[in-house]
Order: C-alpha cells, then structure tokens, then sequence
C-alpha cells in the first residue's frame, strides 16, 4: 500500500482539531496517553528546572506545551506543526497561560529552517511516526540535535514497532483488540487503517541507537505499553 501523501495527512488533521483539542477524547486510541504526556513533561523539567526556550514539533492543538507550562510558567514556546487550523487552535489555548513569546511555523519539520543551539526542550507527541525510510528518521533526529541547547532534552511519546517482525504483529493484535473493546470492531479496523495507510514507526531500541548516534549523550526509557512508548534523549 502507498503510503500517505503529507498533503493527506494535513488535510486529515486539518479536519480533526476539535478532537484533538481535549486530551482525554483526543488521544483515547493512544495507549496510556495521559500517563505518558505526564512522564515526559516532568522529565523534562527536572532534567531543565530553568528552561526558557520549548519547541513542540507536531503540535497539534497544543496539548503537550500546555502540560508543558503546568511544570514551567512563561516559556517561550515554538509550535511547529503541518495544520493550519491546529496551529491557530494551540495559539489561542497556549497565548492565555505563558507570559513568553508563541512562535508558529506551519509546515515539515523536515523542511522548515530554525535556528540551531536555541531550544532547552523540544517535545514530539505522536509525529515521528509519520516519518517514512531510514534517511528521514537520520536527518530528523540529527536535526533535532542541532536545535537543542547543551543539556537540553528531547522527549518523545509515540507509536512503536517492535525489532521483530513476528512480535510486531503480536503486538499490533493486542493493540487491536484494545482498539476494539473501546467502541467495537468498525473502530478497530478504521485505527488500524490508519495506522497501515499513514504509519512508518521504527522500534524504541531503533529510535534509541540512532539518537546515540547523532551524538545525545544519555537516552532514557520512561515508558513502554505494547507498541506505544514514551521516551527521550539529553544533549
């Protein structure tokens, strides 16, 4: 199957931001999704209790930089994500509760230019999946390096494979069956879709190894559920 087009992808969120306006109803087919907003915010904190400078990649309606901001008040935040409208709803939700600037940039983060060595957090919540061969994963994880501080994080929450092909379905199975004692089996199938359609995700050990290689100097575990995990690395 061909996979989604990043106009499709954007035209589909473009469609879905009150959804996804709400933590608790957006995120419900994303397994321990509150958990893992909590877990990466206040990693993130304590590894940077002084931080001035976030950058959200993928955005959305802006769910993780508010979280975000319960922990440090008055960041300077950087939004970046491909939707129009989801930007326009996070600037609204995110201008009421900082006293720091709120920059957005609509588009790729592949694509869009900003300055390097001048973020202290930069948070991906479920938007690295949609990265597609081992080229985009490298020039993105690089990338995202270069745009940190020393000593400033990279947390991710996002969907997973496992290194196996044969757990990988197991787990994909499972995630099914989650999928389908939420709101029955036309749900589970129209996730799943989704996820066949739109989807590239590598392991966690993959997504590890790699930010080892573009130069962090610790990566961390914070939590892993079947084939979602929450994760991050420090420059």
């Amino acid at each position: 199957m061909d996979k989604s087009t990043v106009q499709e992808i954007r035209e589909r969120f473009d469609k879905d931001v009150e959804r996804f306006s709400n933590l608790e109803t957006g995120q419900v087919s994303t397994l321990d999704a509150a958990l893992s907003l909590e877990l990466i915010t206040e990693a993130s904190k304590r590894i940077i209790p002084h931080a001035k400078d976030l950058l959200d990649i993928g955005c959305g309606a802006g769910n993780y930089t508010l979280k975000m901001l319960t922990r440090i008040p008055d960041l300077n935040c950087t939004l970046v994500d491909l939707s129009k409208p989801m930007l326009d709803r996070a600037l609204q939700r995110v201008s009421s509760q900082t006293g720091g600037k709120v920059t957005l940039v609509q588009g790729d983060i592949r694509e869009v230019p900003l300055p390097e060595n001048s973020f202290d957090i930069i948070l991906a919540g479920a938007v690295l999946h949609h990265l597609r061969d081992d080229a985009d994963w490298e020039s993105i994880f690089s990338k995202l390096y270069r745009l940190l501080r020393k000593g400033g994080c990279l947390m991710i929450s996002d969907f997973i494979t496992q290194e196996t092909e044969i757990l990988s379905a197991y787990t994909l199975e499972r995630y099914g069956d989650y999928l389908e004692g939420l709101n029955g089996k036309e749900y589970r199938e129209k996730v799943l879709d989704y996820v066949e359609k739109e989807d590239s995700p590598r392991s966690l050990n993959y997504q590890l190894d790699l930010m080892k290689k573009v130069g962090f100097s610790v990566v961390e575990i914070l939590h892993k559920n079947m084939c979602f995990a929450a994760f991050g690395a420090i420059k």
